[in-house]
């Protein structure tokens, strides 16, 4: 795809959402320059496919410059080092966008650039644990267990870090003036809870895990079937609800009636797990997928690369050996093509030098 053809961004070498947030870009057609650290071997991350590399040794005064001249080129940066870092190499927003004033400066950490924790250590189970984003994965009574990485350093993390300096570019184009982005994880993964947040505004959301339609419901869960495999049901909507009911041959059942009642959830929900405990999985999705009762097998990602509606999409893809996943969204009904693997070729450094209008000779080579 190339949605932001002529888009450059300079990505400093770091670990989790800034790397995935340079292969978005990457994978939407922009020109992601990967500066990564001297004798670093980045070209085999998935996370990095699509960007061009160059190695730089960032305490070497002339490989400094050489990087500040780079990100002159570019119409934003991103790097997720601890506050400070950066400054203490002389690459941070004073530096960069003094030598390109409409630099957008994207920043991404766990406790933000400012407050008492942002010097402080931390992973993505800690930030989507303080944010209160943890707080509802989970059954009542049982263990938090919010998603690896999904809800924390990708969707609360990576994403805002993209749609900032997204905006920021925008206005750069319009104004003239570059900005730093802030993309702290405890903020994305607070903003993420909007949705439940105004369904706890309205009472239909408590505190308490295991109580709400979405983490308590019969109706809203997962169950284990005869072979030991997973389904999900979803059916929030009566009309779904009922659906369900008569695909189940539970029409006229006392038991579930009245769905919204919470008093009935915990002997409905262990109705249905003994229910769906008879039969192997494929005989319920025979029954149910692709019906409205909002129903899903759960699978592994390379069990989902052949389920037909995913194979359809070309969703999951396996290149050189490794399974990954296409592009993501896509534009006027196209399949992405395959990402190509990050161009660490020494013609591919020495381009984005004379970009920058720049030789190895600069760099003391």
């Amino acid at each position: 795809m190339s949605v932001l053809k002529g888009l450059r961004v300079v990505e400093f070498e770091g670990l989790g959402p800034g790397p995935f947030c340079g292969m978005l870009f990457a994978d939407l057609g922009a020109d992601v320059i990967l500066v990564a650290r001297a004798g670093a071997t980045a070209g085999g991350a998935l996370f990095n496919r699509g960007k061009r590399m160059i190695a730089l040794d960032l305490k070497n005064p002339k490989h400094v410059a050489a990087a500040i001249r780079i990100a002159a080129t570019a119409d934003a940066t991103i790097e997720g080092l601890r506050p400070g870092v950066m400054e203490r190499l002389g690459l941070g927003p004073e530096a960069l966008m003094s030598a390109n004033p409409r630099l957008v400066y994207g920043r991404i950490t766990g406790w933000g650039q400012s407050g008492p924790l942002a010097h402080a250590a931390g992973h993505d189970i800690n930030y989507v644990s303080l944010a209160g984003a943890a707080w509802y994965a989970g059954q009542a009574g049982a263990a938090p267990v919010p998603p690896p990485t999904m809800v924390g350093d990708i969707g609360g993390g990576a994403l805002y870090l993209a749609i900032g300096v997204l905006a920021g570019v925008l206005r750069a184009r319009e104004t003239g003036k570059g900005a730093v982005v802030d993309a702290a994880i405890v903020d994305g993964a607070a903003h993420m809870l909007g949705l439940l947040m105004s369904l706890r505004a309205a009472g239909g959301y408590p505190d308490e895990r295991g109580r709400s339609m979405i983490d308590g419901a019969d109706f809203y869960d997962v169950y284990q079937c005869a072979d030991g495999r997973w389904i999900s049901i979803g059916p929030l909507e009566p009309k779904f609800y009922a659906l369900l009911i008569e695909r189940l041959g539970l029409h006229g059942d006392e038991r579930f009636s009245a769905q919204f009642d919470q008093s009935r959830w915990p002997a409905r929900k262990a109705a249905l797990k003994a229910l769906f405990a008879e039969r192997p999985s494929d005989h319920w999705r025979a029954l149910l997928e692709g019906t409205d009762v909002c129903f899903a097998p759960v699978l592994t990602p390379a069990e989902a690369r052949e389920h037909p509606h995913l194979k359809a999409r070309a969703v999951w893809r396996e290149i050189g050996g490794a399974l990954q996943a296409a592009p993501a969204p896509r534009f006027d009904g196209e399949t992405p093509a395959d990402p190509r693997a990050v161009d660490t070729d020494i013609a591919a450094a020495d381009a984005i030098l004379k970009d920058a209008g720049l030789t190895r000779a600069d760099l003391g080579e």
